[in-house]
């Protein structure tokens, strides 16, 4: 029978921003084939293989991800085995609302800097003539 199946990379939490990759792989550590896997994303199913390809991923990526892995005894398949994972929480943080907040601000700053020495030389020239 399948046992101690695992997800990787962990670890159990992972934090990632919008836009990243994410790919996850199960395995088991015993089991003998065919090794069927299936995963969950928060508790329902949605995809079938030993990888799970999330691509460039989004705020509604986050939730709990389980992988569960069968195998069967007998030719004829009458005893099923399951071993499920531990759950992997992922959490998916939106990209550059803070990124664009600074850099405007940041931008704003040094606009702001440029016509107040602007202003400087030129009244300073100004009051030379």
């Amino acid at each position: 029978p399948v046992a101690n199946a695992t997800i990787s990379p962990g670890p159990l939490s992972r934090q990632v921003r919008a836009g990243d990759p994410v790919t996850l792989r199960c395995s088991v550590q015993v089991g003998s084939v065919p090794v069927t896997f299936t995963w969950l994303h928060s508790g329902t199913e949605m995809a079938r293989g030993p990888l799970l390809e999330l691509g460039d991923v989004g705020v509604g990526h986050s939730g709990s991800y389980q992988c569960v892995a069968t195998n069967q005894l007998g030719q004829d398949g009458h005893r099923v085995f399951r071993a499920l994972s531990p759950k992997l929480a992922l959490e998916v943080t939106p990209q550059g609302h803070w990124n664009r907040a600074v850099a405007t601000g940041v931008g704003g700053s040094l606009l702001f800097l440029v016509l107040l020495v602007a202003v400087v030389v030129g009244c300073h020239r100004w009051h030379q003539l």
